[in-house]
């Protein structure tokens, strides 16, 4: 079934819900339509802030971003919200566990929540991520918070994809400072000790800070990411928080740096789709007689799978 998309875009920019809905759900199931959505939202997007909160299972990531949902609604900002949760094993969908937690803000017309499944996709968010993204921002969101699933050490994806990274930190959770050896630690441009009123939290603040230290080193005109406390669920710390946020904000458009993300972004996201569309390609050709002939070339000598790859990829492309 088609849709109007220019209709739906339209929509969508009034601040629809059903709209922004029907759209993410085009980009999730890679729609037919999905170009003439993306060639749409195009000159619409790129006026939104995109905030990533990131951490380990059970620091209070969903209690973090509903507070700063309210911390922004109250500046009279909309908010969009990406929620990626795990994916069920019967249907493939979202959990939906993220969404429950901000049913607060479900009334509120101002706040869009989407819950994404990561429908096996590593790293901590959903594969369609960045056009959900890009249509929270075409319909006209000033802030979108992107809370990955958290998966832990390796989840670091969410710094490719956010202006400002946040990587969520609690006391008392068995590891230490739960990601201080690598990867997650290194993504940071702000660090949040939540759950602050549990024994443990200063310690856990200057462990932190001790292996910041640790790093690489910075020039006076470089960023030091901050470390905040909250108790995300009796909003205490959060406008420290949000005063943080907008403070690397700031030193991302004073020094040309939010920018370079976001174009490093974008090259990230055309060399995914390229890559996808290559993939599918290579799939079309299982049982073709240019692979089986390739194939039966290796097994009788006559040429090494990187060559093999060279005239296969050659032959897709046309190079």
């Amino acid at each position: 079934m088609t849709v109007d998309v220019p209709q739906l875009v339209a929509q969508a920019r009034e601040g629809r819900p059903r709209a922004v809905a029907r759209l993410i759900s085009l980009v999730e199931g890679a729609s037919p339509q999905l170009r003439e959505v993306m060639a749409a939202l195009a000159p619409l997007a790129g006026g939104a802030y995109v905030v990533g909160l990131t951490g380990s299972p059970g620091v209070g990531k969903s209690t973090t971003t509903s507070a700063l949902v309210s911390a922004y609604r109250k500046a009279g900002k909309r908010v969009g919200v990406l929620a990626v949760d795990p994916s069920s094993p019967f249907s493939g969908g979202a959990l939906l566990g993220d969404r429950v937690r901000m049913s607060d803000h479900a009334s509120d017309p101002g706040v869009y929540i989407r819950s994404m499944a990561t429908r096996g996709h590593l790293g901590g968010l959903a594969w369609s991520a960045p056009q959900a993204i890009r249509v929270l921002d075409a319909a006209g969101c000033d802030v979108i918070l992107v809370e990955t699933v958290g998966v832990g050490q390796s989840e670091v994806e969410i710094a490719s994809q956010a202006d400002t990274s946040v990587v969520l930190l609690a006391p008392g959770m068995g590891d230490g400072i739960q990601a201080a050896k690598a990867g997650i630690l290194e993504i940071g441009d702000l660090y949040v000790v939540n759950k602050a009123d549990r024994d443990g939290a200063d310690a856990t603040a200057r462990e932190l800070n001790h292996m910041l230290g640790l790093g690489e080193a910075r020039g006076p005109a470089d960023w030091r990411p901050p470390i905040v406390k909250t108790v995300a669920a009796r909003d205490e710390g959060i406008d420290e928080f949000v005063e943080a946020l907008e403070k690397h904000r700031a030193w991302l458009e004073k020094h040309d740096v939010l920018d370079q993300r976001r174009t490093r972004r974008a090259a990230r996201e055309v060399e995914t789709i390229a890559v996808t569309a290559l993939r599918e390609r290579i799939d079309d050709l299982r049982g073709d007689r240019r692979l089986g002939a390739l194939a039966r070339r290796i097994v009788a000598g006559e040429l090494d799978p990187y060559a093999a790859a060279d005239e296969l990829v050659a032959g897709l492309t046309g190079g």
